[in-house]
């Protein structure tokens, strides 16, 4: 390969990366993202931009996932679907993360290879079989996509974007589960599970951005393959723990008094002494967590995923106003 086409390569790879990080964050909340018609709009035109170049690339894998992706996306953005359930959403992230798998190798030191690609395309083929005909079903009224009101199993979408009274409670009743996965044998279905908690652990905080950053985080970590469960399990579970009791511990506050801790002028982050937690902890947190994981197929390195790192987002939570 001339230093050209390594160039352009490497262009390609990073703006994949972006496209990629538009899909995962409309699709683990796509109830909400139906509402805005333009951010379905948005997730079209990265599944669309991605089609295209690898196509100009002759990346057949790539371009193939990521145009099935888009043909799922246009039903959304052109068809009677008004509203999507769960497994509308899980479906669509399987795809993203078949494409996400796709670009890894590609970046990797030996590249991705035709037969590994296409063995991997054929593996996703039937999931995309699988979200056509359910989306149809949506829209023809076949299936049910509004739970019935006032039920709400652990991990729901609580109403009017408060975390529920017991939040703590509910994230550890979660967590024991994904536990339980965690201690199952390596595989693409244990870390597809594993996704699936961590989706119904973002919509559990309703709509506290710290909270749902931290846990796209983890799940990011999750669907990476290079990923072992043994490096995994105990830095998750921890923080999401810690994180969770922290939210607890922040909502029973009075209003009035939250959000009045005052920071030190040299950081951006400061330690909660109730939680126990200090900054130089979350610190060093966040180095032992760069030495071990992977976000989302990249390295933990610039300032924007160091804010993303959960022991920071975990000491930060008391801080936002939610």
């Amino acid at each position: 390969m001339s230093d050209q086409q390594d160039r352009i390569m490497r262009l390609f790879i990073e703006e994949a990366k972006e496209h990629l990080d538009t899909l995962e964050n409309g699709l683990v909340d796509l109830k909400s993202t139906m509402k805005d018609p333009e951010s379905v709009q948005e997730m079209f035109r990265a599944a669309h931009s991605v089609k295209g170049g690898a196509a100009m690339l002759s990346l057949d894998s790539i371009k193939t996932t990521a145009h099935r992706l888009e043909d799922c996306f246009k039903v959304l953005k052109d068809g009677p679907v008004k509203q999507v359930d769960q497994t509308a959403e899980s479906l669509f992230l399987k795809g993203v993360d078949t494409l996400k798998d796709l670009l890894a190798r590609l970046e990797g030191p030996f590249g991705l290879r035709n037969e590994e690609g296409e063995k991997l395309v054929q593996q996703v083929m039937p999931v995309f079989a699988q979200l056509e005909t359910h989306l149809n079903n949506l829209a023809a009224g076949k299936v049910a996509a509004v739970a019935t009101a006032g039920t709400r199993a652990p991990g729901a979408a609580p109403t009017a974007g408060a975390a529920p009274a017991n939040f703590a409670v509910e994230v550890m009743v979660l967590l024991k589960e994904m536990l339980q996965v965690f201690k199952q044998k390596e595989s693409a279905a244990s870390r597809e599970e594993l996704a699936g908690v961590c989706v119904r652990l973002y919509k559990l905080g309703g709509k506290i951005e710290p909270w749902q950053n931290l846990v796209k985080t983890a799940r990011g970590a999750i669907v990476n393959p290079k990923n072992s469960y043994k490096v995994l399990a105990p830095l998750i579970i921890k923080e999401l723990k810690d994180a969770g009791d922290l939210v607890q511990t922040f909502c029973s506050k009075p209003k009035s008094s939250r959000g009045k801790r005052n920071r030190s002028p040299s950081s951006s982050v400061e330690a909660s002494s109730s939680s126990g937690r200090t900054e130089g902890g979350s610190q060093a947190f966040a180095q032992n967590f760069q030495q071990k994981a992977t976000l989302g197929n990249r390295q933990v390195t610039g300032s924007r995923h160091q804010i993303l790192e959960l022991g920071v987002v975990a000491v930060d939570l008391l801080q936002k106003p939610f």
